[in-house]
């Protein structure tokens, strides 16, 4: 192995000398939402069709995050902005998929989490709030609102528009007005609504956080003198399409916003979760303090740190896959298992099935496995966005190949059974190498630039991950995966 291999906490905004540097969570963590429950944070992402779903992330901190849980072990449709809430003792998320919303409940966030409950409501982007009258409602995309039961599992009567959603000036370059992701914070006598509006993706300076007020839970409304909260006003700015904000206090009396953001010209990665401070203003109005970039260092929130993030080193030893696998779709549980130290895949014959999916967070990194084939299969090491745009390296008993979407290039022989690849994404540079296991590195002689890898150019929302599959009849075997940056 590497000498030079990053551990999980060097993957971490921290410091280590209280300070942090954004993201907080570097990956496709779209869309916190975020709760204090005591000294213990507790946050969710949006997780698309990625399987399993809706990663329960921990933290004392703010800043170190660690993985705990999931709430949804199947596919439950294109799961997008979820809400985590808790609520006398209970655990919930609800979360829209497939044109409808659900809700998961559990008594503890590690799990385990019950099975979705289909609350067949339309629009997008649940916010849960306890109005002044003691019932339960649920904020949606568009300024609307229905009532919950009691218990949080059904609603009552139906959708109803409450507000309507400040507006950017017209001259702004944004994606789309497209109000969503609102939520809901009581505080002062005040109901404090944070809406994101501009369009989540499109031009660099489309999204934005902007945030009202209100007596009651449902108006009516006056907009922050403030507004934008949070929102990327040049192209220049490292961080593009800020937005989608939550507010969250500390046991300590801070206030903080969580929210997301792409890295300049890196679509690629998805939207990364940011964190940045909140002061209160003498009108009882919200804001970021004006000396406060996301680029710079921020000083850190009081609170112990806990192990951030996955592992980058996988040996693949145990009985079962961490948390830092996924599918894209129906989870094939019963085509990759473990033994013996390895990663066993068995081949498919036809179609595309997804890979096991593992998510960078880097502008630069380098991603290793050791490959061995048995029988008629093709191993399969790659960069993958969805079934229709991936990339990679293919090994059989015969060689090593480079293949695209679109096109198979020339078979490298190699010594021996087993090979070893490498795929280096350099901001977007895409270069693939590969060795016998006693030889030398050698490089496959394509490069590819990835940068339309993404959402605005294939739709989804979904990140370019690294991927594991086999295809044909036969078996691969991945030992001794690693992930590491290069910066």
């Amino acid at each position: 192995m590497s000498a030079n291999l990053s551990t999980s906490n060097s993957l971490s905004g921290d410091l280590k000398n209280g300070t942090f540097l954004n993201p907080i969570l570097r990956g496709n963590y779209a869309d916190p939402s975020i709760i204090r429950v005591g000294n213990d944070y507790y946050m969710v992402n949006t997780s698309y069709k990625y399987v399993p779903g809706l990663i329960i992330w921990h933290s004392k901190d703010l800043i170190n995050w660690s993985p705990i849980g999931v709430a949804l072990e199947q596919l439950n449709g294109d799961v997008w902005a979820p809400e985590l809430v808790y609520y006398k003792g209970l655990y919930y998320i609800y979360f829209p998929a497939d044109k409808t919303n659900w809700v998961v409940t559990a008594k503890d966030p590690k799990g385990p989490w019950s099975q979705p409950i289909n609350l067949k409501t339309k629009h997008i982007d649940p916010g849960h709030v306890v109005g002044p009258d003691s019932k339960r409602y649920l904020h949606l995309s568009g300024g609307n609102m229905v009532e919950l039961a009691k218990d949080g599992l059904s609603v009552i009567g139906e959708t109803i528009q409450v507000y309507e959603p400040w507006r950017y000036p017209d001259n702004w370059e944004v994606e789309a007005f497209s109000p969503e992701g609102p939520k809901l914070k009581y505080n002062n006598g005040y109901y404090y609504l944070t809406i994101a509006i501009g369009g989540t993706a499109g031009p660099p300076t489309s999204h934005m956080v902007a945030a009202s007020r209100s007596k009651t839970s449902w108006g009516p409304w006056e907009h922050s003198p403030y507004n934008p909260i949070i929102h990327t006003y040049s192209m220049d700015e490292k961080w593009w399409s800020q937005g989608h904000g939550t507010l969250i206090d500390t046991p300590f009396g801070e206030w903080w916003m969580v929210f997301h953001a792409y890295e300049k010209n890196l679509h690629t990665l998805g939207r990364h979760t940011m964190l940045l401070p909140i002061e209160w203003t003498e009108d009882g109005w919200f804001k970021i303090p004006d000396s406060f970039q996301p680029n710079r260092p921020i000083k850190k929130p009081e609170g112990e740190s806990v192990k951030h993030g996955f592992p980058t080193v996988d040996t693949f030893e145990g009985e079962a896959l961490g948390l830092h696998w996924q599918w894209l779709g129906k989870p094939e549980r019963d085509r990759f298992y473990l033994g013996n130290g390895a990663l066993i895949v068995n081949g498919v014959e036809k179609g595309i099935n997804s890979p096991l999916l593992y998510m960078p967070g880097h502008p630069c990194y380098e991603t290793e496995i050791e490959v061995e084939v048995d029988g008629d299969a093709e191993a399969r090491f790659m960069l993958f966005y969805d079934y229709s745009a991936f990339f990679g390296l293919g090994v059989t008993t015969d060689g090593v190949r480079h293949f695209r979407t679109f096109k198979n290039y020339r078979l490298e022989p190699f010594e021996g059974k087993n090979i070893c690849l490498r795929i280096r994404n350099n901001h977007n540079i895409v270069s693939m190498y590969y060795k016998d296991v006693q030889g030398e590195w050698k490089k496959y002689d394509k490069v590819i630039d990835c940068s339309g890898f993404h959402h605005n150019t294939f739709g989804g929302f979904l990140s370019l991950r690294i991927g594991l599959d086999a295809t044909g009849n036969g078996i691969a075997k991945f030992r001794n995966f690693q992930y590491r940056t290069m910066e």
